[in-house]
């Protein structure tokens, strides 16, 4: 009899594995890659909405959590996660200065935001109205992350590199039957995936197709993230990510050329140096209706929990929320009411 069944291996799945083998429980991962908006996410973590200069839900306590979780994850599996990358908003007006200097005066907003502007961050960038820093920012390899993560779990021997066939699982009211593994509980961490589960596709949980180029700049010599329209990263060896696009009509996982013309169009506005697309990568996001992360117990089958919906934002919500479920399951923790499916429930 295993403890647990974890569903998925990415941001929720690691998340979700680590906070239960931190407790010393007894689990298998299910993963078989399907899903991949973890992988080809750009990793950014960043307390803010750009748009608006207004601080992401819950960022500041989920920034609490998240970065000593990654920081343990790196000792524990032997290679380097995290990177502190400053963060630079291109402002296109004066009113977007104003807007920035107004945001300040919120206090929840003004720790993460430096009061002093500079005039420009690149050459090749050019901005009439300056760039404002974002504080406590910096990037993830979500791509190592995942590989190293699901290397460790095999070396463990509780990764199961299959698809989990939904249609196998048996409930019961105090465990769950799939073939010959019993366990007490299931935790289904599928990402977009899990709108073919039967047992919680009665979520309202949306797909939001994310695209980013892969651009070469030598001459660009970029150091620094900066968002414009698009966000601008740094890869090393003269190469960068640019994006994201956000589609909620578009399901198919493969790049989209539409999406592709219009990163590049974004991009020439950007950067006055030359440029070569070298590539194109694509995931679907889960999100929610109310853009909250859908986590929680099956209304019916009491053994049988997910964890989901984390939308563009999973490197930093994944580590808070995946705390807070297996916090709520073993020790009767509150379950943040934003984030309990049972606000669906009744649908």
């Amino acid at each position: 009899m295993l403890d647990y069944i974890v569903v998925g291996a990415g941001l929720s799945g690691i998340a979700v594995a680590e906070e239960l083998i931190s407790r010393g429980k007894n689990i298998i991962v299910f993963d078989d890659s399907s899903q991949n908006s973890s992988t080809v996410a750009g990793g950014l973590y960043n307390p803010v909405i750009l748009k608006r200069f207004t601080l992401a839900w819950n960022a500041g306590s989920q920034l609490e959590i998240a970065i000593p979780f990654y920081k343990k994850l790196e000792q524990k599996l032997g290679v380097t996660l995290l990177e502190d990358l400053p963060v630079y908003r291109k402002f296109s007006s004066v009113e977007e200065q104003n807007n920035w200097f107004a945001a300040m005066d919120k206090p929840m907003v003004s720790a993460f935001l430096d009061p002093i502007l500079v005039p420009g961050v690149n050459p090749y960038i050019p901005s009439d109205f300056s760039f404002g820093r974002v504080k406590s920012t910096g990037r993830l390899d979500t791509s190592m992350l995942v590989n190293e993560y699901r290397n460790f779990l095999r070396t463990k021997g509780i990764l199961e590199d299959d698809t989990f066939k939904v249609n196998l699982l048996v409930p019961e009211q105090d465990r769950v039957n799939y073939g010959e593994t019993r366990a007490r509980r299931i935790i289904f961490c599928e990402g977009f995936g899990m709108k073919n589960n039967p047992f919680f596709n009665f979520l309202p949980l949306h797909g939001n197709k994310g695209e980013y180029i892969i651009i070469k700049a030598p001459e660009l010599n970029l150091n620094v993230a900066v968002k414009s329209s698009v966000f601008i990263l740094p890869l090393g060896d003269d190469l960068y990510k640019v994006g994201a696009t956000y589609d909620n009509r578009d399901t198919d996982p493969a790049p989209n050329q539409k999406a592709r013309e219009n990163l590049t169009n974004q991009v020439k506005k950007l950067i006055t140096c030359e440029f070569a697309v070298i590539d194109q990568v694509a995931g679907i996001r889960p999100a929610s209706k109310d853009r909250k992360p859908l986590v929680g117990q099956h209304p019916e089958y009491k053994a049988l929990y997910c964890c989901n919906g984390f939308g563009s934002r999973g490197v930093l919500i994944a580590p808070a929320i995946a705390n807070n479920l297996i916090a709520h399951i073993e020790n009767n923790a509150l379950l943040d009411p934003e984030t309990d499916i049972k606000r669906f429930s009744k649908a």
